[in-house]
């Protein structure tokens, strides 16, 4: 199932209807499993307990303008969701996005000691072009985190396809990015749990 995306001047009418870089010494590469790829972890790194995780609103591609609002809406959806049940770990989140492949380290540490947080997470949306028009996207997405700690240090990077999970072509591309978000933040706190580089989490 596609998702026809109208230009800029119809942006109000938009209708989605079905709408790794060389890693340092001391990553921990782990194998898949459903809807994932590969996850890279910074396995010398103790975190101990974690009171506040700063986030970024997702970069997107294809940078099209109409796909932002939505895509940010449906994250912040799914995150709030899911660190409701998260223990007492508390969430801030920043309203921009930053270039998930040109990561700027002065600014995340900045942004982590302005907000108090012990980690920060940069994600990304892919949404798939299908088709032959130029707006054309299927309803299922690829959701991908870095994570970094207060002192700008990488901890980890992982992701989640919900076409490879096994996502039907049907239904709001909205409800994709929400399970995807959903999913990948899961994702990240069992493996930095399993690797007991944070020891406060409720999964």
């Amino acid at each position: 199932m596609a998702v026809f995306l109208q230009p800029r001047r119809d942006m109000k009418k938009v209708l989605l209807y079905g709408t790794l870089a060389a890693v340092a010494a001391g990553v921990l590469i782990s194998c898949a499993g459903a809807g994932n790829s590969k996850t890279y972890i910074n396995k010398d790194l103790k975190l101990g307990k974690i009171q506040r995780i700063v986030y970024l609103n997702p970069e997107i591609y294809p940078k099209f303008e109409a796909l932002q609002e939505p895509t940010d809406m449906a994250f912040y959806s799914a995150t709030s969701d899911r660190f409701r049940k998260m223990g007492d770990i508390q969430l801030a989140r920043i309203d921009s996005p930053m270039e998930y492949d040109k990561i700027d380290i002065p600014t995340l540490k900045e942004l982590c000691e302005n907000n108090l947080g012990d980690l920060i997470v940069v994600p990304h949306v892919k949404y798939f072009k299908v088709g032959l028009g130029k707006y054309v996207f299927s309803n299922q997405v690829l959701v991908r985190l870095k994570v970094y700690n207060k002192e700008g240090k990488f901890v980890m990077e992982t992701n989640y396809d919900t076409y490879k999970a096994g996502g039907k072509l049907k239904g709001s591309a909205e409800n994709y990015v929400e399970t995807g978000a959903s999913e990948v933040f899961q994702k990240m706190f069992k493996e930095l749990k399993k690797q007991k580089i944070i020891d406060n989490v409720i999964l």
